[in-house]
């Protein structure tokens, strides 16, 4: 990069807190003009609820609420807020903040800003999506299908157990699942900037938190802020495209794994990378064809052991678990498996910590397009087959949204945010769950998009002790500073 820079607007809010009510449509004045009730809740954090239409373009509909938690700036020259979203769709923005403010936002911006913190629409301590309870979850997640992998008979179970899980969330979740979309939870996130008094949006979003805040620039460009989207989303792909990439991105990730853990005492492989990688997928045959029991009952299949894998694969500090779950497993002990596992579904001792597995198929079966082009469903298949040969078998599969109740409202698209002020996107160059090439693109979509590339491995790029990525992202959040062209931090 040069030493040109260019500077944003301050970022600084006026010196009032009252609601910021200008250009609001007089419909919408008695949710953008809420006082805000805060009260403390927790030791350095206040939190209070904020009333939201249950329907953006009808608000006659009813009414949600959304549970916002704040960290206070300690600066005496507080920047504003600084809104955040940790990604899912369906992660709790409560929960990062109040449990991991820095590892969230950075210690700099955890000093500037006011952090906030919010569960999106469907989402924990918001007007959640609710499905299964704990014991229907337990089945429905990890049961082993009775029938042969990739018979008619399997299909059909499979859309059957995926129909009666919509059924429940149906049941369960007070008729707002048709209006669990990103579109109105970018108008949500609008709602909280108002509330707060910020004349524009201050922004860091990780993963999923790329395409709500894109999507946010795409809806009101001339009220973006100083705008952060690390593990960007693609807006174009489908969630066909989600699903090949993603496939390929963890057989990437696990060679990587592989070619690591080879160099270790404790590797519970030997020989090459290829060999081991072979010894992997005889594995996930093995347990597909006869599963393990768990001490706690469960079996272990193919599904479940590939979900520990995929867990372990979003961040290189959890390489050494998953080390210790593949040699259990050659054992015939699975129980480490099921520790990753439950860590991907946030469940622990046998109860679930959130609802973050309902709210993702919520908001992904609104988002996106059903699949209805077997050309494309064909290529895809074969890219699997050539790229990711240890997760090939295991990847197809009826896709859970032909069951949801409520036909899809996203369309997937370029998202441009024309006229809207510099826009930070964060790439990593190996990261399995958002490829490297979807930050590409949203960096190339975006007018005012600018590419920071880490490269390396896992999920995401800021705050991950990269002392370039981190001075860049710091820079501009905290003094406006904006790359003059796209940074590259080996």
């Amino acid at each position: 990069s040069g030493c040109l820079y260019a500077m944003i607007p301050d970022a600084r809010p006026s010196s009032s807190t009252a609601p910021d009510t200008e250009g609001v449509d007089e419909s919408l004045l008695p949710y953008y003009g809420q006082k805000l009730d805060w009260t403390e809740c927790g030791t350095g954090f206040d939190c209070t609820m904020v009333t939201a239409p249950l329907d953006w373009s009808d608000p006659s509909v009813g009414e949600i609420e959304l549970s916002v938690i704040r960290h206070r700036a300690t600066d005496a020259t507080r920047l504003g807020s600084l809104l955040t979203n940790p990604g899912g769709p369906g992660a709790s923005g409560i929960g990062i903040i109040r449990d991991s403010l820095t590892f969230a936002v950075g210690e700099p911006a955890a000093k500037a800003y006011d952090v906030i913190g919010f569960d999106p629409r469907g989402v924990g301590e918001s007007t959640a999506v609710r499905c299964y309870d704990a014991a229907d979850m337990d089945a429905y997640l990890f049961d082993v299908p009775q029938n042969p992998r990739g018979s008619d008979a399997w299909t059909q179970e499979l859309l059957a157990a995926h129909r009666a899980f919509a059924e429940a969330c149906d049941a369960n979740s007070d008729g707002i699942l048709p209006y669990i979309t990103t579109q109105n939870s970018a108008r949500d996130l609008d709602l909280l900037r108002g509330v707060l008094g910020d004349t524009t949006l201050n922004y860091l979003g990780y993963s999923y938190g790329t395409f709500l805040g894109a999507t946010y620039a795409e809806l009101f460009p001339e009220r973006v802020g100083r705008v952060v989207l690390d593990g960007a989303i693609d807006p174009t792909t489908t969630l066909l495209d989600v699903s090949t990439f993603q496939t390929v991105g963890f057989e990437s990730a696990l060679r990587a794994y592989v070619t690591d853990c080879l160099t270790t005492d404790d590797c519970p492989f030997r020989g090459s990378v290829d060999d081991a990688m072979a010894d992997i997928g005889a594995l996930l045959a093995s347990v597909d064809a006869r599963p393990l029991r768990a001490s706690d009952g469960r079996d272990l299949g193919a599904d479940t052991l590939l979900t520990a894998i995929i867990y372990a694969m979003y961040s290189p500090a959890n390489w050494q678990y998953l080390s210790i779950a593949l040699a259990n497993a050659l054992q015939g002990d699975p129980d480490v498996a099921f520790l990753l596992a439950d860590t991907y579904y946030s469940r622990e001792n046998g109860t679930y910590l959130d609802n973050s597995t309902e709210a993702f198929r919520a908001y992904n079966c609104m988002d996106y397009p059903l699949e209805t082009d077997p050309e494309a469903e064909a290529a895809a298949e074969a890219l699997v087959a050539a790229e990711a040969p240890t997760f090939a078998p295991y990847w197809e599969g009826p896709n859970p949204c032909d069951e949801w109740l409520y036909p899809p409202s996203g369309v997937r698209e370029e998202l441009t945010a024309p006229g809207a002020a510099p826009i930070l996107v964060v790439g990593t160059t190996n990261d399995p769950a958002t490829p490297y090439r979807w930050a590409e693109a949203l960096a190339a979509q975006l007018e005012s998009g600018i590419l920071i590339t880490r490269v390396g491995e896992g999920h995401t790029g800021f705050n991950k002790g990269n002392a370039c990525v981190d001075d860049a992202v710091n820079a501009y959040l905290i003094d406006g500073v904006v790359p003059d062209a796209d940074i590259r931090c080996e």
